[in-house]
């Protein structure tokens, strides 16, 4: 018997290091944002659900062996948009997705994947262009990103920024708060701040303040977001 249960053991893990190899290069979180083109959710309601979407992957599989080396590495995420009918093809595809809701929004998160070999749906995706309608500003909540409205940056790249803040505080925040959070059901918003109050209100953040890479838009190391908890 012991070796049977040896004998399993062995195949399941050659089976999890045959399907997740050891990352030979840059790896990425795709996020896939719904864009409705008929009745596109406001803007900070889409950039909250990618946020969301990013971290509910990790709440939903822990485990999976590419959160380390993203984690220390470069924590790229990747903001794909799919209109209604292409969400749903993506959705029947790629069953190990999470949904994450925030008002009428909605977005996929999934682990990371290998950024020179993302599958062929994923990748078609668009990234840059991504533009959502204004609407009202979010009804604030105990858990909000904090975004520097004076940088200009587009839907998709605030989208990737805020991600990048809930995540950095999910793993580095208070664990009390974190979960409490999750117990009320992760309520989320948006704050916009101006230069001067986004510097201001950075050094009371929760989390981490980020500060983006500079591949695309803006400046190298200009602080783009962080979360406030209270």
């Amino acid at each position: 018997m012991e070796n049977t249960v040896n004998d399993q053991a062995s195949s399941t893990e050659d089976a999890a290091a045959e399907e997740f190899p050891d990352p030979t290069g840059e790896l990425v979180q795709p996020i896939i944002l719904l864009v409705d083109r008929e009745e596109p959710c406001p803007e900070d309601e889409g950039i909250a659900v990618a946020a969301l979407a990013s971290v509910n992957a990790l709440l939903a599989n822990p485990r999976h062996p590419y959160w380390r080396p993203w984690a220390q590495g470069a924590f790229a995420k990747s903001v794909r948009r799919a209109d209604a009918k292409m969400f749903a093809k993506v959705a029947g595809e790629f069953p190990g997705h999470v949904l994450a809701e925030v008002g009428s929004a909605r977005a996929m998160g999934f682990a990371p994947m290998q950024a020179d070999s993302l599958p062929k749906r994923l990748a078609k995706l668009q990234v840059s262009g991504t533009t959502l309608p204004p609407g009202e500003p979010m009804e604030s909540t105990t858990v909000r990103i904090a975004l520097n409205d004076s940088l200009g940056m587009s839907t998709g790249k605030a989208a990737a920024q805020a991600a990048h803040a809930l995540f950095a505080w999910v793993l580095e925040g208070n664990p009390e708060e974190l979960d409490a959070w999750r117990s009320s059901g992760c309520p989320l918003s948006i704050q916009r701040l101006d230069s001067k109050a986004f510097r201001k209100n950075a050094r009371a953040a929760s989390g981490p303040v980020i500060r983006d890479a500079g591949r695309t838009e803006i400046t190298p190391g200009s602080a783009t977001a962080f979360v406030s908890v209270g």
